[in-house]
């Protein structure tokens, strides 16, 4: 990792069931180049799976290989964040088994960004229906994987955040 081209980010797992949390872990420290076992615990929100949640600190870019690498298997839903640095934009990867990885750029504040070039697609796209109009934002704001995930990021709300990193 170059200390100049270093950011930081958190992984969220809102939802795995206890077979596939191995693979996770796996995929997960592949991406990260150390071992790493996350602190799982029951998911309220769907009883039979689990759920964890760590920061990591790594190389611009590490979000998109994290969310490549944990993407598409059964029942897993997660969220992973990159912060912005003097070089690249933040970023947040949210993923459901129904709709797939979504990606948004962030502010400081972690807040999703829309390009000016999508926002004026979605005005030529809408036509001045206001209804096509809603829509298309809430797509650009992925607003649908937000509805789906709530319910597990609130189930997993206070729980501890632990620090992944290289040790030794």
């Amino acid at each position: 990792m170059s200390a100049k081209h270093a950011t930081r980010g958190v992984i969220f797992i809102h939802s795995v069931s206890p077979a596939v949390r191995p693979h996770v872990e796996w995929a997960v420290s592949s991406v990260l180049g150390y071992d790493v076992r996350f602190e799982w615990t029951a998911q309220p929100a769907l009883p039979s799976m689990s759920r964890a949640e760590a920061s990591w600190v790594g190389d611009v870019g590490t979000g998109a290989m994290l969310a490549s690498a944990l993407g598409g298997w059964e029942h897993l839903r997660f969220e992973v964040t990159e912060d912005g640095t003097a070089v690249s934009e933040g970023g947040r990867w949210s993923a459901t088994p129904g709709l797939g990885i979504f990606y948004a750029q962030t502010d400081l504040m972690g807040n999703v960004v829309v390009p000016e070039n999508r926002i004026r697609a979605a005005i030529d796209q809408a036509g001045g229906d206001a209804h096509e109009m809603r829509r298309l934002l809430n797509l650009a704001l992925g607003q649908a994987w937000d509805d789906e995930l709530e319910p597990f990021r609130y189930a997993g709300a206070g729980a501890p955040v632990r620090w992944l990193h290289r040790v030794g």
